[in-house]
């Protein structure tokens, strides 16, 4: 397997931590089976009955709805950053960089104040 296809694999996973609730049940399962399950288009089309077209076709638009709805709405991106911020908080508490720390806590504060404020 290509590593772009892989990142790619990761990437759709990622987002449907975020995005998969707006998915219809099918394109879920199908998602499911391509990213977590590692199905080809062919064992998914076999599992659940439809033709590999019909699974290309379901990937596709699951796809394409959650990078849309990444893109106007920054949820998975915004997770990140926190994520990412707060990890950085942790390791300067542990090097005793309190200071430091409580500054990137206020960072974070109000980078989630700006972006409540924008929604």
């Amino acid at each position: 397997m290509a590593q772009d296809e892989i990142s790619k694999k990761v990437e759709l996973n990622w987002l449907s931590a975020f995005y998969g609730g707006l998915l219809t049940d099918k394109q879920r399962q199908v998602l499911t089976l391509h990213c977590e399950e590692d199905l080809s288009l062919t064992e998914i089309a076999q599992e659940v009955g439809i033709s590999r077209q019909g699974v290309h076709e379901l990937l596709t638009r699951a796809a394409r709805k959650m990078f849309e709805m990444e893109e106007k709405l920054h949820v998975a991106a915004r997770f990140q950053r926190v994520e990412n911020g707060l990890e950085k908080c942790r390791t300067m508490m542990r090097e005793g960089r309190y200071d430091d720390a409580e500054r990137m806590i206020d960072a974070l504060i109000r980078f989630d104040q700006e972006e409540n404020n924008g929604l």
